[in-house]
């Protein structure tokens, strides 16, 4: 009751077949496995920019840090 049973999928998934033919639902799959491909080699690239902006960030801060240190050093020994 309200449920799809697998006898109602098959009828719809035949319906569609005689609809769109074997070869345009090819494609579609295609096009479809392509389009989920590049998005998650997008996500990869923008998680590694994530990254390397982060190590950036870290390496600038340490960067000052060393300067500031140094500076301290020579107003000491001054």
């Amino acid at each position: 009751m309200g449920g799809i049973s697998i006898w109602q999928l098959l009828i719809i998934a035949v319906i569609v077949i005689l609809l769109f033919g074997t070869k345009k639902l090819r494609n579609v799959g295609g096009d479809l496995g392509s389009a989920l491909k590049s998005f998650k080699k997008a996500m990869n690239d923008d998680d590694k920019d994530a990254d390397f902006s982060k190590l950036e960030s870290k390496e600038s801060q340490s960067a000052q840090s060393s300067d500031e240190q140094a500076k301290e050093k020579q107003k000491d020994n001054v």
